[in-house]
């Protein structure tokens, strides 16, 4: 079983929209809502993943799902 952060995807978002983070070959990417991809730092990602499992921006939900491809 494979557990290293290339092998999770990381879903942000609300009712009206959804983002994306993985980790590919070069590093973490951001898929916007409207399709647009965009590299991201890990902090980045954190900047983004905290505040919402803090609960501190009520009505963002965060998913994680294992992704083995």
């Amino acid at each position: 079983m494979n557990l290293t952060n290339q092998s999770y995807v990381i879903f942000i978002g609300t009712k009206n929209f959804v983002e994306r983070s993985f980790r590919d070959e070069k590093g973490w990417v951001k898929v916007s809502a409207r399709g647009r991809t965009f590299r991201a730092t890990a902090e980045q990602v954190l900047n983004h993943v905290l505040p919402a499992v803090a609960g501190i921006k009520p009505g963002v939900t965060i998913t994680v799902e294992r992704n083995d491809t």
